[in-house]
Formats: C-alpha cells, sequence, structure tokens
C-alpha cells in the first residue's frame, strides 16, 4: 500500500495542525464512522512519534505515517488523502492494482 498526499492537504495539515518540519502525523482506524472500506470504523489522524511505522511517506520533512498494527485496515487499497470543498480532508481508497 501506498499514502499519497495531495499539495492542498499539505498545506491543510499546516495551517490547521500547525505541521512544520520534523513533525510526525499518524492516520490510524478508529471504532465509530463508517468508511467506505470498513462499516464502523473511520480514519483518524493525530499528530503523534510512531511506534512501529508500517507505510509512510516524507514530504516537506514531515513524515505522514500507518502504524503496524494499522495496515490491516487498508489492506488491498491505497490511501488517498485530499481536502474537499468544504476545506476538509477528505480520504479515499484505491484498490491496488
Amino acid at each position: 500500500m501506498k499514502i499519497t498526499i495531495s499539495k492542498d492537504a499539505v498545506q491543510w495539515f499546516q495551517n490547521e495542525m500547525e505541521v512544520v518540519a520534523g513533525n510526525t502525523i499518524r492516520f490510524f482506524a478508529r471504532y465509530g464512522g463508517n468508511s467506505t472500506i470498513h462499516t464502523g470504523y473511520s480514519l483518524g489522524v493525530t499528530k503523534e512519534k510512531p511506534v512501529d511505522i508500517g507505510e509512510s511517506v516524507t514530504i516537506n520533512d514531515v513524515v505522514y505515517f500507518i502504524n503496524e498494527t494499522d495496515l490491516w485496515y487498508f489492506k488491498d487499497y491505497d490511501l488517498n488523502v485530499i481536502v474537499n470543498d468544504r476545506n476538509e480532508l477528505h480520504f479515499t481508497y484505491e484498490p491496488i492494482k
């Protein structure tokens, strides 16, 4: 799997979460909500240090990552992070080809 983050989303992280070079941003599976790939679960985002990185991408010296324990949520999918028309983060999942 891979993580793709749009330029607008990178800017969103800088503006809304005050992300700067050296920070680490975790994407994680959380109970509750309803994603397009797992009923009863949704994707959370937090600024925290990694424990056991399973997948990551580095942009402008910021590491965006998923811990090994959360990779089950993305099984067979790539994660795309964009900003929607309401200036909110939006996640799409593309089947791995």
